[in-house]
């Protein structure tokens, strides 16, 4: 069941139409990575992914759990705001594409979840495709 749409909106619709051919080609930008050693098909295996997220001015942040960000020294902190951190832990935990990437292949490995490793996780999913086998 379709509802009518303002008039307004349907007004500011029509605009955007008429202003189409006018405006810049868009952009298009890759703005987040997944990295991880569990494949993708497993039941649990997006519980063990990094994430590499564009932040802005050409870098990104490596992220763990969507609250722990990699820094350059290879620590963990948590936060990723920036509104809340300074410029030195901002140029400390931000990167440019390549410089993200490989850290976060490096930590892939080493990812836990509530006790569990990336090895229990591919041995978990070893042993259900044994059981469903």
């Amino acid at each position: 069941m379709s509802e009518e749409q303002p008039d307004w909106y349907t007004a500011v619709q029509q605009r955007a139409r008429d202003e189409a051919a006018t405006v810049p080609e868009p952009t298009v930008k890759a703005v987040e990575y997944t990295v991880n050693c569990v494949p993708e098909d497993d039941l649990d295996g997006h519980l063990f992914e990094l994430r590499v997220q564009y932040r802005g001015d050409d870098r990104y942040a490596v992220i763990s759990g969507g609250q722990m960000c990699l820094g350059a020294d290879g620590t963990w902190d948590y936060g990723v705001k920036e509104y809340d951190r300074g410029d030195d832990w901002l140029n400390a935990h931000r990167f440019d594409l390549e410089t993200a990437l490989r850290p976060a292949k490096e930590q892939a490995p080493y990812v836990t979840v509530n006790g569990h490793t990336v090895g229990d996780a591919l041995a978990m999913r070893q042993k259900r495709g044994a059981r469903d086998g």
